[in-house]
């Protein structure tokens, strides 16, 4: 039976960047054992050493997630569709926000210049005057002022939300202009609370904008938090977005979560009573390095824009407490493509969180959950090389080979002199391009920025290859060897 299995983005290299392949099986165990038969580098980002499922990778047939069926053993008609869905960091009314959210309490009638500017939400029925209200009495806390950040604060302040805060702690860099359209040029260098700040109170002086310069950890979040409404989530890692799941589902408050990755995008709403969480749908995170960031694989400038708004919308349907909302589902977007799609969820029972007996009760460790905690001294690490030693030795006419795994549009923006371009994807099928042992040439991996290198060098290792990691990566040696070429 012929079935068709959809790509996500991140894993497009492995077959060639098509979207969508055909394969054959009675059942979805039989598709995806066709599937990394035919895209062989596909099976370690599907599969665990135990040649179980990996946790971060859901699996639908159709609209259904296998876990709820019969997991690899569920049945396939010819003609059913297979979506890989991994972690990249039916409706339900918006639950009922509480008396301390409520219009009455808060003395929220509206000025005559606020009549004036909600007059199209006042002459809609599902908001009407009541609405706005509740509206100006509602508050949202955004986690980052960046790519999701800036679109969402942008729309819930022109909304009227009443009070909205802003977690960040980073300064505008131009490579941020391109997508976060809360700052300007002017404003590069400055902080983002700075700049978002202006632009919100410019956009509306009728409300309250607070800003929290800090890193959000295990110490600060539920004390952040507390008192908001609803917890929009434009974060860009997975340590921070388990971290913001978990504080909301001890606080009982709802999270609007959003993710991007190059042309896709995911949203939901996350922490409702009864609802599922963030864990429900990912019960763990990817291993550190094999999801590359937006820094490296890249985001279409108005992804987030999509997304981000998307996340307001859900936000302000929950301060409404109407509308359908996103609980128990997962929005697809595929902006290439221009499809939206929508998978159901559903609260996982054993979820340690949010589940029947839960076993997290408190916040934890959310670095060292993830993985990302810095390697004790004396533990085996990634050999590196610096960019000033790769220069010496450039210099000197040593034997060595520049390795760069990037991809060829990457290529042609920037490169080092001499290096021979073998995208990671690719990597696993061209190790005969590569010197051998025997020709006394030292193999130098270099990528943007020094991860995807660094996950080179492990699978030369693996193949009996011995290679050094260009720490920084192509952005290092330009900043210190070579600023003639462009950064991107």
């Amino acid at each position: 039976m012929a079935h068709r299995v959809l790509i996500p983005t991140p894993l497009r290299p492995y077959t060639g960047q098509k979207d969508a392949v055909e394969v054959d099986g009675g059942t979805v165990g039989e598709a995806l054992a066709s599937l990394t038969t035919n895209y062989k580098d596909l099976r370690k980002h599907l599969y665990a050493d135990d040649g179980k499922l990996r946790h971060f990778v859901n699996i639908y047939v159709n609209d259904d997630d296998i876990r709820y069926l019969e997991r690899d053993a569920t049945k396939l008609k010819d003609g059913d569709v297979i979506s890989i869905v991994p972690s990249v960091a039916g409706g339900a009314p918006g639950p009922a926000l509480g008396e301390a959210q409520s219009a009455e309490s808060k003395g929220t009638e509206l000025n005559k210049a606020e009549f004036e500017r909600y007059s199209r939400h006042l002459i809609l029925p599902e908001v009407a005057l009541e609405g706005q209200k509740k509206l100006k009495a509602g508050s949202v806390l955004c986690i980052g002022a960046g790519g999701l950040g800036s679109p969402a604060a942008l729309y819930l302040a022109a909304a009227g939300v009443g009070r909205i805060g802003i977690v960040d702690f980073d300064a505008v860099d131009a490579s941020n202009l391109q997508r976060q359209i809360l700052h300007s040029t002017p404003d590069v260098g400055r902080p983002k609370l700075q700049s978002a700040k202006d632009r919100l109170e410019a956009l509306n002086p009728e409300i309250k904008i607070e800003t929290f310069e800090a890193r959000l950890t295990s110490a600060n979040a539920l004390e952040l938090f507390r008192g908001y409404d609803v917890i929009l989530d434009g974060t860009d890692n997975f340590a921070t977005r388990y971290l913001v799941n978990d504080a909301c589902v001890l606080l009982g408050i709802p999270n609007a979560y959003g993710s991007i990755f190059r042309f896709e995008g995911q949203a939901s709403v996350f922490a409702t009573k009864d609802g599922p969480c963030y864990r429900c749908l990912y019960p763990e995170p990817p291993p550190p390095g094999l999801v590359p960031s937006c820094a490296e694989g890249g985001v279409l400038g108005v992804l987030p824009g999509v997304i981000g708004t998307i996340q307001a919308t859900e936000s302000i349907k929950l301060i409404l407490g109407a509308g359908s909302t996103l609980v128990g589902r997962l929005l697809l977007y595929d902006a290439w493509g221009m499809r939206f799609r929508e998978l159901k969820l559903r609260r996982d029972p054993a979820c340690p969180v949010c589940g029947d007996h839960p076993t997290i009760k408190q916040l934890i460790d959310y670095e060292e959950f993830c993985g990302v905690k810095p390697a004790p001294a004396g533990s085996a690490t990634v050999p590196e090389t610096t960019v000033e030693e790769l220069k010496a030795r450039i210099d000197a006419k040593a034997p060595i080979f520049i390795l760069d795994v990037r991809e060829p549009h990457e290529y042609q923006v920037a490169r080092i002199a001499g290096s021979t371009l073998i995208p990671l994807g690719q990597l696993d099928s061209r190790y005969g391009e590569l010197p051998p042992a025997s020709a006394g040439r030292e193999i130098i991996v270099h990528c943007k920025s020094g991860v995807r290198s660094a996950k080179a060098v492990n699978l030369l290792k693996e193949h009996g290859i011995e290679a050094k990691n260009l720490k920084g990566g192509i952005l290092a040696w330009i900043d210190k060897i070579d600023p003639s070429q462009p950064k991107y």
